[in-house]
């Protein structure tokens, strides 16, 4: 992966003026960070690094989503990913995904470096980027 193009998706900003923006500032600052965090993995030399930092930007994007679309501030049990297939329907699928992916994750950040190939995080930054990009307009309310 060419470490001198990134996959951020510049052209989708959050629209401050936005009312589901306003309603929950956090969401901004979460987004904010999923792209810094993608930038992040982006850029790292060591797989594990890339895999773990894009699965935890691709967590922090359905933190975001999960922020804006449910209605009180009582967390949902069973995680962020049960509650984005919750709270939006239309991305149950990239939900499964990320969740399939969390136990990788969790061995990578313990060292088990054997789980994740280069082409592995590669792969997991493409799809976390494609998620991002989605989170965006979900959040500031343009989603198709």
């Amino acid at each position: 992966m060419s470490a001198a193009v990134s996959l951020i998706a510049p052209s989708v900003p959050l629209r401050r003026g936005n009312r589901l923006a306003h309603r929950s500032p956090a969401a901004s600052d979460l987004l904010a960070q999923a792209r810094q965090g993608l930038l992040d993995a982006e850029y790292a030399a060591r797989p594990l690094d890339r895999y773990v930092q894009a699965q935890m930007s691709a967590l922090r994007a359905a933190a975001a989503i999960v922020a804006v679309r449910t209605p009180s501030r009582r967390a949902r049990p069973g995680g962020v990913w049960a509650s984005l297939a919750a709270v939006a329907p239309e991305l149950a699928e990239w939900s499964a995904f990320f969740a399939a992916s969390s136990a990788t994750r969790a061995a990578a950040e313990a060292g088990v470096s054997r789980l994740v190939s280069a082409r592995d995080a590669d792969d997991l930054v493409r799809r976390t980027s494609e998620f991002l990009v989605l989170a965006a307009h979900v959040v500031s309310g343009t989603a198709k």
